[in-house]
């Protein structure tokens, strides 16, 4: 189903479209190194093809996984041996998948060959190449940014499987109903053809009848199907963080083994756990922000799949903590309150006086420095006058809080 012309090609109208930039310099027979920059399973791979095709240039791929300096130096050889490249007609293409996993000396290795034009470099990427491609490579070349599939593309590319794919064709399919196999692809093209064929396979032979029903049905029996991308992701995440929030560890670990089983990313699940510590966790076990986050570094330094274990003891160790949410509810009141009040002036003796001017102008003036009174505390307003009986931070009923609550009555009085 891999399309082999720019008509042919789903999606990308801004890049592809018969008016876009990059569609000209196709046509016209003039591309300069480029990456295009996307999510997984929205025509990377193929666009990069079907402009090799179009200008009937040599085409070398590699894979930066799988690829070190030495292949990067071969495939640059070769190139530059190439007799269309000794004629001066069209520099080879050297495609590299996932280029933002190239080292910097690999990626350093490419400099020369891009720079004097020995190949037209087109890169994939899911990462943002300007944090991932180092800047002399990333200076030569123009990036594109892809977009997830919309619906109109997804439901295009079902009709165009079913009509045209050499083996579907061959079967009597009749597609109901789209929404499911449009929500679960997440706009991955990759993802919506796999689905569309788990669905099928299942069925025996004769006319097929696909509906959202059996689709979700098809998932659920095929947990291996899971969508890093899509609404399943999405669907099992929500169901992790709200078991932890719920203080389940049973279900917490549950939902953890089906991302792990699924090839969820690590680093993601872990970033979700450290949210989780502060914004559920809080201040009832302050401790669980830095286990959280002690798991995101190990993460990084033991990797897989011993880090599995490392995820499950953060999870179940956040899912068991006592709950609260009053710092997430604080900064939350603390934000609408800007907005509606603006931008309130700083007291003046909350301001810094570095220079004489702003100190004959009262800045600092009257400021009383805790450190200098007993109990390293003193009365003072540090809220602009308009807001100064507001209260925003609100302690919840716990062992933590009950303590810090009871600090700051016996410090501030009735205002807590």
């Amino acid at each position: 189903m891999r399309p082999k012309t720019l008509d042919e090609y789903i999606g990308q109208r801004h890049l592809t479209g018969p008016t876009a930039a990059l569609r000209r310099m196709i046509e016209a027979g003039r591309v300069p190194s480029f990456i295009l920059w996307g999510p997984p399973g929205v025509g990377k791979t193929t666009l990069a093809r079907i402009v090799a095709s179009r200008l009937e240039a040599p085409f070398y791929t590699l894979s930066a996984v799988s690829s070190g300096v030495k292949e990067v130096r071969e495939v640059i050889d070769r190139a530059r041996n190439q007799p269309l490249f000794r004629t001066g007609t069209v520099a080879p293409i050297l495609f590299i998948d996932e280029i933002h996993r190239f080292s910097k000396s690999q990626q350093d290795s490419l400099l020369n060959a891009v720079e004097t034009g020995v190949v037209t470099l087109i890169g994939a990427t899911t990462e943002n190449p300007s944090f991932e491609v180092i800047r002399p490579l990333l200076s030569r070349c123009q990036v594109y940014v892809l977009k997830p599939l919309e619906e109109e593309d997804l439901l295009t590319l079902i009709r165009r499987a079913v009509s045209e794919d050499v083996v579907l064709r061959e079967r009597t399919i009749e597609v109901r109903e789209t929404d499911a196999l449009v929500r679960y692809s997440g706009g991955d093209a990759r993802k919506l053809l796999n689905i569309l064929d788990l669905v099928i396979a299942a069925e025996p032979e004769g006319p097929i009848e696909i509906t959202d029903q059996k689709v979700v049905e098809r998932l659920q029996e095929n947990p291996a199907a899971y969508d890093k991308g899509g609404e399943m992701h999405y669907d099992i995440i929500s169901a992790f963080i709200k078991s932890i929030r719920g203080s389940d560890p049973d279900a917490a670990v549950y939902w953890l083994a089906r991302m792990v089983e699924g090839g969820e990313d690590p680093e993601f699940i872990a970033r979700r756990l450290v949210i989780s510590a502060a914004e559920d966790i809080g201040l009832a076990n302050p401790n669980a922000l830095l286990l959280a986050n002690a798991c995101f570094e190990a993460l990084k330094k033991i990797g897989w799949p011993e880090g599995r274990i490392i995820l499950a003891e953060a999870t179940v160790y956040l899912a068991c903590s006592p709950k609260s949410n009053s710092a997430y509810l604080s900064i939350d009141r603390a934000l609408a309150l800007v907005r509606e009040t603006g931008n309130l002036p700083v007291p003046l003796h909350l301001r810094n006086a570095p220079t004489k001017l702003m100190k004959e102008l009262d800045y600092g003036k009257n400021y009383k420095y805790a450190h200098d009174y007993e109990g390293h505390f003193v009365k003072q307003d540090f809220l602009p006058e308009e807001l100064l009986q507001t209260r925003i931070w609100e302690g919840q009923p716990n062992a933590a809080e009950d303590k810090l609550v009871e600090r700051m009555r016996r410090l501030w009085g009735e205002r807590y």
